[in-house]
C-alpha cells in the first residue's frame, strides 16, 4: 500500500496516539497550571492543519514549563508544512527553542556560573566547562527544534514540486490531444475532398448514364435495370454528400449520420439487390437504432458477398428472436456463373464484427456444406441507443 492509500484518520490517530503516550509518561496531574497547558497542547493537535499557528502556540507553555516536547514537535511540523512564507518556521524555531531553555534549569546553572573556573581540553574561546556545557544544550534544543520543522518545509516543498509535475503532465496530454485532433482534422478535410472530387463525381456520372440509358433503352428489362443502377446511384450519391459534411465538421459539432436505415427497409433492400432471395422476418423486440442499423448492414453486407462471390447463387435471409437475442442469417447457395474478379477492401466483415462487438453481440461466418456461404449475426434485444 502506497503512503497516499493510508487514509487521513489514520494519520491523524497516529500522531495523537504519539503524543499522548508521551504525555502519559511526563506528566504530573497535581503540577498546575503545567499539567493543564500539556493537555491543551495534546488536545489541539486535532486542529493542527486548519490552525497550524495557532495549535503551535497553544503547545508552547507546556513546552516552556514542563518537559512536554512532542506534542510541540509535531505542531511546528505542521506549521512549516503549512506556512506560506519562510520566516514564520524561523520565527516559530526561535520560539520552540527559547522555550526549551527557559524548562532546563540545569542551563540557568551552567549559564549562572562565572567565567573563566574551567581549564583544560573543556575550555574553549575563554569559555568555562559548565558555560560549554549550557551553550551545547541551547544548540540540543535548537535541533530538536529545527528537525522537524526542516522536514516540514520539505515536505511541503515535495508536494508543490509533485502538483507541478502533475499540471505539466497535464498540459502535455492536452497538448498531444490538441495535436492528434489536428491531425484528425487535417485528415478528415483531405478524405473528404477526395470523396467530393473523387468518387462523388465518378457516381454522379453512373446516375447520369444510367438515366440515359432508361431513355434509350427499348426493352423493359434493360430500363428497369438502368432505373435500379440510377436509383442505388442517386441514394449512394445522398449518403456520400452527408458523409462528407460530417467528415468537414471534423468533431466541432455531434453530426448523427443520418438518415439511417431500420428493418423496415430491409424488404425493399432484398428486393432491389439483384439476386433471388428469401426474406423472412419473425416477430420481434423493439430494436433500439444502434441495433436496427447493425442488423441492416449484416444483410446488405452479406448481399453484397453474394453478389460479388457467388454469382447466380440464391439466398435466404432469416431475422428472428432467439432465447434473448435477435440473430440475422444469411446463407446462399453454391455460385453458377464464373466468379468476376471485383475490387475488394476485405473490411466489411470485419467492420461487421467491431459493430456487433460494440454492441455486446457476436458474428460468425463460413461455408456450408453445399458449396455456399453462411453469416450469422447474434445481438442482444436490450441494445440502448446510447450504443454504436
Amino acid at each position: 500500500m502506497s503512503l497516499r492509500a493510508v487514509p487521513q484518520w489514520a494519520y491523524d490517530a497516529a500522531v495523537l496516539a504519539v503524543a499522548a503516550v508521551h504525555l502519559l509518561v511526563v506528566i504530573r496531574i497535581h503540577n498546575q497550571p503545567a499539567a493543564a497547558f500539556a493537555i491543551a497542547g495534546v488536545a489541539a493537535l486535532v486542529f493542527r492543519r486548519r490552525f497550524p499557528l495557532p495549535v503551535f502556540l497553544v503547545t508552547l507553555p507546556a513546552a516552556a514549563m514542563v518537559t512536554e516536547k512532542v506534542a510541540s514537535l509535531l505542531a511546528i511540523y505542521a506549521l512549516a508544512y503549512r506556512a506560506r512564507t519562510r520566516w514564520i518556521p524561523i520565527a516559530a524555531i526561535g520560539l520552540l527553542t527559547a522555550a526549551f531553555c527557559y524548562s532546563d534549569p540545569e542551563l540557568w546553572r551552567y549559564l549562572a556560573e562565572s567565567p573563566g573556573s574551567g581549564s583544560g581540553p573543556e575550555f574553549f574561546l575563554w569559555m568555562s566547562r559548565d558555560e560549554v556545557a549550557g551553550v551545547r544544550r541551547v544548540l540540543y534544543y535548537w535541533a530538536i527544534s529545527t528537525v522537524p520543522a526542516t522536514l516540514g518545509y520539505l515536505m511541503r516543498t515535495r508536494r508543490m514540486l509533485y502538483d507541478r509535475i502533475e499540471e505539466i503532465s497535464e498540459a502535455r496530454e492536452h497538448e498531444q490531444r490538441l495535436l492528434l485532433q489536428q491531425a484528425l482534422a487535417a485528415d478528415r478535410a483531405q478524405l473528404s475532398r477526395e470523396m467530393h472530387d473523387v468518387v462523388s463525381h465518378q457516381v454522379s456520372l453512373i446516375a447520369v448514364q444510367a438515366g440515359a440509358l432508361r431513355m434509350q433503352a427499348k426493352d423493359d428489362r434493360t430500363r428497369e435495370a438502368a432505373s435500379t443502377i440510377r436509383r442505388l446511384s442517386v441514394r449512394t450519391l445522398e449518403e456520400l454528400r452527408h458523409m462528407v459534411r460530417v467528415l468537414r465538421a471534423s468533431g466541432i459539432r455531434a453530426t448523427e449520420l443520418t438518415p439511417q436505415p431500420t428493418i423496415a427497409e430491409i424488404e425493399s433492400l432484398v428486393g432491389g439487390s439483384g439476386i433471388e432471395a428469401g426474406l423472412v422476418i419473425e416477430d420481434l423486440p423493439e430494436l433500439e437504432p444502434p441495433g436496427q442499423r447493425a442488423v441492416y448492414r449484416a444483410v446488405q453486407e452479406a448481399l453484397t458477398n453474394v453478389r460479388k462471390h457467388a454469382p447466380g447463387a440464391s439466398a435466404r435471409v432469416r431475422i428472428g428472436p432467439v432465447a434473448e437475442d435477435v440473430e440475422v442469417e444469411v446463407v446462399n447457395s453454391a455460385p453458377t456463373r464464373p466468379v468476376v474478379d471485383l475490387p475488394s477492401s476485405r473490411h466489411g466483415l470485419m467492420g461487421l464484427r467491431q459493430r456487433a462487438e460494440l454492441l455486446g453481440g457476436s458474428l460468425d461466418y463460413g461455408p456450408t456444406g453445399e458449396g455456399g456461404w453462411r453469416l450469422r449475426l447474434r445481438l442482444p434485444a436490450a441494445v440502448t441507443s446510447g450504443d454504436r
